[in-house]
């Protein structure tokens, strides 16, 4: 359902900005007439001056798929140690980010050294860090909110514009990482990464508080005060898929409809403001679950849904006071994977809260990465450290 995926995401590294009415785009996010074809083809890039990072820092425009497989351009950052590269070039992280907003002014790469968490803790260990913005964030159209596969598909794409962007020299070695929203971009960068991108090599995943089991989320979250989420997630699947697979008409009432160019007017902090202060019934007139076309899509973009085994090893971890994404979802999907066969690991740090779990599992999540890189067994026997009492499990 529409209000399970929206309400399910708490904004990671939001924007300041309240309205984007009085921001003018730089020029190097207009796109050209033409644009290449191919997957990961650097359209344009330009080294930005980032003090507050430790790295030599370029702004990329390069080429991803849509949800219908078509060519398009997509922003984003590319981070690159000051360390020589080691024989192979660079392993890369791929960061997915949170939910900013969806008008072209919430793009992270406008603020690149607040893009990425824990970013040079990740520096520090020889690794190129990518973040993409995501298709429709500083690029024409409309972000495809939470459609599981575009976002995965761009953050996949930014490793292969690295590697092609020689004077980086990026290995074709990534894990992606992801946030939230961007939690739910790293579960489908596992899914597809060995079939989208066969000439990188996927080492692994790290999944943070990812949204699953979106009818549990929904009735955890119905009265959540995030209700923009809801709104947002039904204007973006429009977005990706198109009106006849994605009617809003069958499930926002004709109040909400009008309020869709609210989107592109600014980020979190204005979406809230703007679109917050409408009830759930003002908003919302049927249960998506009960509409075919968006049950069907609701399914497509669910991690539960997830029945096939991948060679790549998953980390999920979550604060245990999670107030947004319930942690009993993400138990129940790791149950689901480990019954498929998937190679995982779970992390549970007792009383942090959505985002406040990040800082205390950085440090165990570079061990982790850092494993993966060195091509050491899973499930990984390292124990986390990050504070005590982090609840671990693995699959049988």
């Amino acid at each position: 359902m529409v209000s399970v995926l929206g309400a399910a995401v708490l904004a990671v590294g939001t924007l300041t900005q309240t309205s984007a009415s009085a921001f003018t785009m730089p020029g190097f996010y207009s796109v050209p007439a033409h644009i290449p074809k191919a997957a990961g083809t650097v359209i344009k890039s330009e080294k930005i001056a980032d003090p507050g990072v430790d790295a030599t820092t370029y702004r990329v425009m390069y080429v991803s798929r849509s949800v219908s497989n078509q060519p398009v351009p997509v922003t984003g950052l590319i981070f690159v140690p000051h360390a020589s590269p080691p024989s192979g070039g660079y392993p890369v992280v791929s960061w997915g980010h949170g939910t900013d907003g969806m008008a072209d002014v919430c793009a992270p790469s406008l603020n690149p050294s607040s893009a990425v968490p824990e970013i040079n803790l990740l520096l520090q260990q020889g690794w190129v860090v990518t973040a993409s913005d995501y298709q429709g964030l500083g690029t024409p159209g409309l972000l495809p909110y939470l459609v599981g596969e575009v976002a995965a598909r761009n953050t996949i794409d930014i490793v292969r514009a690295a590697h092609n962007l020689k004077k980086i020299h990026a290995s074709a070695n990534y894990v992606v990482w992801g946030h939230s929203e961007g939690g739910q971009t790293a579960m489908f960068s596992l899914h597809i990464g060995a079939a989208y991108a066969p000439d990188l090599h996927l080492k692994g995943v790290v999944a943070g508080a990812p949204p699953s089991q979106f009818n549990v989320i929904y009735d955890f979250l119905k009265t959540s005060p995030y209700r923009f989420y809801l709104f947002m997630a039904a204007v973006g699947y429009q977005a990706g898929y198109g009106p006849k697979l994605a009617p809003l008409s069958k499930i926002l009432t004709k109040a909400a409809i009008k309020l869709e160019p609210v989107v592109n007017k600014g980020c979190f902090n204005y979406l809230e403001k703007t679109i917050d202060k409408y009830s759930l019934q003002q908003m919302v007139k049927v249960d998506p679950f009960g509409v075919p076309a968006w049950k069907k899509l609701l399914a497509e973009n669910d991690p539960s849904s997830f029945t096939t085994p991948v060679a790549a090893p998953l980390l999920i971890y979550q604060g245990g006071a999670d107030e947004q994404i319930p942690v009993v979802s993400t138990q129940i999907l790791a149950t689901q994977l480990c019954a498929v066969g998937q190679d995982l690991e779970r992390w549970i740090y007792p009383g942090r809260s959505h985002t406040g779990v990040i800082a205390p599992a950085s440090g165990d999540m570079v061990h982790w990465i850092t494993d993966r890189f060195a091509g050491d067994p899973n499930p990984d026997p390292y124990q986390p450290i990050g504070q005590a009492g982090v609840m671990t499990t693995t699959c049988p």
